[in-house]
């Protein structure tokens, strides 16, 4: 199976739409989403409307669950509450009954799907080798997605029974691992373009993709919907 991996959309069409062309061009015979489909961005609907059509698995992340009321926002930054919020006055009805079918964490093809972590899978990011190692222990599955912190990164267990880190274009383990795509909407690790993983369940191979988008496209309806310039303006320097 082939499948192109994504997360963290954040309401970001221009992102979402430049992903989702290169996944086809790529020939993947699935996609499967991590969820925060919506958040940041100004265009939860479109976003939401594609995902629901185009992606045969797809969890729901806290962005999502605090649109929904199922989460206090007190924990979120002042910028991200007022995306929430913003977000709840704007939403449709389809969008929210899209998004209440959804669980933080799922199955497929034997491979664990998980917004953040195995151990938590709407809260933890998982950014260094413990907690890497931490979530291999607590997946029942060989390989596990995670999404939530915005940074592609790969994990694989050593022989020393270690969570080990590796950046790069390619990543393949027959030990286990976890791995993150990176995120559609709003990356965090210095490259601003949109980011998305493809899926070898049988090679056990990942590799990461970047496609460039029209950022200014989804910086500028942020700036007019009254939301703070540091959401759009993070678009620009991937940070």
């Amino acid at each position: 199976m082939r499948a192109a991996v994504v997360t963290d959309i954040h309401a970001n069409l221009p992102a979402l739409e430049a992903v989702l062309e290169a996944t086809e061009e790529a020939g993947m015979e699935e996609v499967w989403c991590l969820g925060d489909v919506v958040g940041y961005g100004v265009e939860p609907d479109a976003c939401a409307a594609l995902v629901r059509n185009r992606c045969q698995a797809c969890l729901v992340g806290n962005h999502d669950l605090a649109v929904l009321g199922a989460l206090d926002i007190a924990s979120f930054s002042e910028a991200a509450a007022a995306a929430v919020e913003w977000t709840r006055e704007q939403v449709t009805e389809d969008t929210l009954e899209f998004l209440r079918e959804l669980e933080p964490s799922g199955e497929r093809e034997g491979i664990g799907l998980y917004h953040a972590s195995p151990r938590d899978p709407v809260w933890e990011y998982v950014l260094s080798g413990e907690q890497a190692e931490a979530g291999m222990n607590a997946n029942a599955r060989r390989i596990g997605l995670i999404g939530h912190s915005h940074v592609a990164l790969f994990f694989r267990r050593t022989t020393a029974g270690r969570g080990e880190e590796t950046r790069g274009a390619q990543a393949s383990s027959r030990n286990e691992w976890l791995v993150n795509p990176g995120s559609v909407g709003q990356p965090r690790d210095g490259d601003p373009r949109a980011a998305w993983l493809e899926l070898d369940t049988e090679a056990a191979t990942a590799r990461f993709h970047r496609v460039a988008y029209d950022v200014e496209r989804a910086a500028g309806p942020i700036v007019a919907a009254g939301l703070p310039n540091r959401l759009a303006d993070r678009l620009y320097t991937g940070q």
